[in-house]
């Protein structure tokens, strides 16, 4: 397979360019350069950059993604103590966003339930 442009790869993808370009600056893919400059990605690059774009969908963080993307690597020590206080912190940050979520969804319903159109909550 001949290496794909960014318009190419966001495409194969689902990301926007800017998207791609951010993950890059991020560190969490690499793309190659062309002579003129130009990123380029092989399927592997894709690949992996699918696999990224699935973890954002799942709702972590380039933090975690980062965390996620070193456990997955088979260089790493997985029983470190810094990837396990790693690990921690971000397990307090993700409980902290599902108490704000369970909240807001708690908020919305008591909203419902005071207007006429209480019926919908029973679709969920």
């Amino acid at each position: 397979m001949i290496a794909m442009k960014i318009g190419e790869a966001s495409q194969e993808i689902g990301a926007p360019p800017r998207m791609l370009r951010y993950y890059e600056q991020q560190g969490l893919i690499q793309s190659d350069r062309s002579a003129n400059g130009y990123r380029e990605y092989s399927a592997d690059q894709i690949e992996h950059a699918r696999h990224v774009r699935a973890l954002v969908t799942a709702g972590l963080s380039s933090r975690m993604i980062k965390i996620v993307l070193n456990i997955e690597s088979p260089d790493v020590q997985k029983d470190s103590r810094e990837l396990a206080v790693d690990l921690v912190e971000e397990l307090r940050a993700v409980e902290e966003r599902i108490v704000c979520l369970e909240k807001s969804r708690d908020s919305v319903i008591e909203f419902l339930q005071r207007t006429s159109h209480a019926d919908l909550l029973t679709r969920r």
